[in-house]
């Protein structure tokens, strides 16, 4: 019998890919395209949703074309996204009214604030899980509304709709305006219990229903793709931090993963019961298949941690190339002192402190550029410690492992510093590439290529592990340093600061 395939569209932060995967979980084509970030004032990210999209079709193209295989070699096409991020675009003509608004973005901070005022940033929070914060669509869609001349009479009369970054693509594939459970949960304008689009939190935000995509469970056929997938079908969609859980084969309560890109995103699976935190993070849906419960989990969001390596390597200018900050941090034993505390964007999980900014704290004139790239990996460990210690706190019992992903995990001085600092094993499994997988393995699941979780579970293998081997007293030391670093960090924007 021909082989077949599945494909996942990877469409993040930093850049759009294509992948396809085996039966096995092997990736037979593989291609990456990265585009523009535009920034057109102090703390506004943007990007270009027709870029993105040209991008797509590229590397769909390419990547089968590694692979030496047609569309109709494939089973399915799943899509995992960056989440948050907010476009607009005409019903009829397509065209997006306006760059898309990236989930980094904080030009919503006094608009949030003011929907604070009186009622505090947990206003929401019962019903979407989520605290008031410039991170969420909702937030930017209204900015949207506000701001572009006769938006709000365009979407009104029906001629505009909205969507996240999944909701695009499928949108562009197929024609069909559809969102998933996880994306959704993300915008502050869903109930995270019915399911749906709520009309307290649409009222609040005054946005109006029919500019909203449907709400369909993350794997299930949602259409064929037309154009170059055409008639592969459109089979799943989830968050990419949700995607990375569902690849990392974390389908049981307790398990956790943490995803190490722009900015690190750990998730604990908590089953099919919503936990409320009272510790700062998020409570998010974690994947729905076809007709089954859904599942949920808690999550820390790090707003910048391969960024701040990015930052090192182009702002700054002291390493060519990312790889070479781990060289750079090994000329030194310690970071002497040193810590970078990464608030570019505000501080996310578990403060959720958008007057926050960077700081370098400890410096001294025995600091070299080795200790600066040392406390640039470092805060990324750090943080981490935080949002892990919020998350027991919150769901109980403790984490004997935690699986990571992504780009950063192939810095083995920073693997070490985060088993050191969190006293646990991490564990990096044979593919990494964990978000492509986890849409492939949903779209998968929903066209019958693979028969259950218990078979993708059985894909799942160590390549790397890291265990603590740090002095308790020399981590709680640090971990002391690190949180008056943070605090440094804090009440940095005033009332008249644009």
């Amino acid at each position: 019998m021909k082989e077949r395939y599945v494909a996942a569209i990877d469409q993040g932060t930093a850049s759009s890919r294509c992948l396809v995967f085996d039966r096995s979980g092997r990736i037979v084509g593989v291609a990456q395209k990265e585009h523009r970030h535009i920034f057109p004032r102090p703390g506004w990210v943007e990007h270009d949703p027709d870029e993105i999209w040209r991008n797509v079709e590229v590397v769909v193209s390419r990547s089968l074309a590694e692979a030496g295989l047609e569309p109709s070699d494939l089973v399915a096409v799943g899509i995992a996204n960056q989440r948050e991020t907010t476009i607009v675009w005409d019903r009829h003509t397509g065209r997006p009214v306006h760059h898309a608004i990236n989930w980094q973005d904080t030009r919503t901070d006094h608009m949030v604030s003011a929907l604070a005022d009186g009622f505090g940033h947990d206003r929401f929070r019962e019903q979407t899980g989520l605290p008031l914060t410039t991170y969420f669509s909702g937030p930017k869609l209204r900015w949207l509304l506000d701001n572009l001349d006769g938006l709000q009479a365009r979407a009104d009369a029906g001629e505009l709709l909205f969507g996240t970054m999944d909701t695009w693509l499928i949108w562009r594939l197929t024609g069909q305006h559809l969102t998933d459970v996880t994306n959704a949960s993300r915008t502050l304008l869903m109930n995270l219990r019915t399911l749906d689009w709520d009309d307290e939190l649409l009222a609040a935000f005054g946005v109006p229903r029919h500019m909203l995509p449907e709400i369909r469970p993350s794997a299930e056929v949602y259409g064929e793709a037309s154009g170059l997938l055409a008639g592969v079908p459109v089979a799943a969609a989830l968050g990419d931090q949700q995607a990375a859980l569902f690849g990392q084969a974390c389908f049981s309560p307790g398990e956790a993963k943490c995803t190490y890109g722009t900015g690190s995103f750990l998730l604990l699976n908590t089953g099919e019961r919503p936990v409320s935190s009272t510790q700062g993070l998020l409570t998010t849906v974690c994947c729905r298949v076809e007709d089954e419960p859904p599942t949920y989990a808690l999550e820390g969001s790090i707003a910048v941690t391969g960024a701040l390596v990015q930052w090192f390597r182009d702002n700054l200018t002291l390493i060519a190339s990312a790889p070479e900050i781990e060289t750079l941090a090994r000329t030194v034993e310690d970071n002497g002192g040193c810590y970078f505390v990464s608030a570019f964007s505000g501080l996310f999980a578990p403060y959720w402190r958008s007057d926050a900014r960077g700081v370098i704290a400890g410096l001294t004139s025995y600091i070299t550029k080795g200790h600066l790239a040392r406390a640039v990996l470092e805060a990324t460990a750090w943080q981490t410690r935080e949002v892990l210690e919020a998350m027991i706190g919150d769901a109980g019992g403790s984490l004997s492992a935690l699986r990571v992903d992504g780009g950063m995990t192939a810095n083995n001085l920073l693997m070490q510093f985060l088993a050191d600092v969190l006293d646990v094993s991490v564990v990096r499994p044979i593919v990494a590439e964990t978000v492509s997988l986890g849409a492939a393995y949903a779209a998968g699941l929903a066209v019958g290529f693979w028969p259950d979780r218990e078979a993708l579970r059985a894909n799942w293998h160590i390549a790397a592990q890291w265990r603590p081997n740090m002095d308790a007293g020399a981590r709680e030391r640090g971990y002391r340093k690190w949180r008056k670093a943070v605090t440094r960090a804090m009440d940095w924007l005033d009332e008249d600061d644009d």
